[in-house]
């Protein structure tokens, strides 16, 4: 639109002939999501960045500081180690997440200190196997 409001004409009239022009041609005809009911969160608060926050989650950006983000990352990883089929893919798991944190605990990037260390891929590997048997299931070391 780059049509000026001309002098004179009060500024609700001459946006709604705006919309009214645009209505006729049909610029409002195709619009995604037309005709469907407003999403609904379970938060009913009123937030000001709603919009940036559904397009972060939709593009699966993340806010968290890099250090906090690989220490979600490690606890993940340490759980889908103990929950893995075997010992072969829970060691790779560790192996892993261990170079991302060693490669941070020697170029830390700016943020809150990573406070980790890489974890003992044996002890991991011992503890998935005591979780396991006492799960009653069975071993698999491949």
């Amino acid at each position: 639109m780059t049509e000026r409001k001309p002098p004179g004409v009060p500024f609700e009239s001459w946006v709604d002939k705006q919309i009214r022009d645009a209505e006729r041609r049909g610029e409002f005809a195709q619009l995604p999501g037309a005709g469907k009911p407003l999403p609904s969160g379970s938060d009913t608060s009123y937030d000001e960045l709603w919009w940036i926050k559904q397009k972060m989650a939709r593009e699966g950006l993340s806010v968290l500081p890099p250090t906090l983000a690989l220490r979600k990352e490690a606890e993940d990883a340490l759980a889908a180690a103990y929950a893995a089929p075997s010992e072969r893919i829970a060691r790779k798991i560790i192996t892993e997440v261990n170079v991302k944190i060693r490669d941070m605990m020697f170029k830390p990037p700016p943020g809150p200190p990573l406070g980790m260390k890489p974890y003992d891929v044996a002890e991991v590997v011992r503890e998935r196997r005591g979780r396991r048997t006492a799960a009653g299931e069975s071993e698999s070391a491949l």
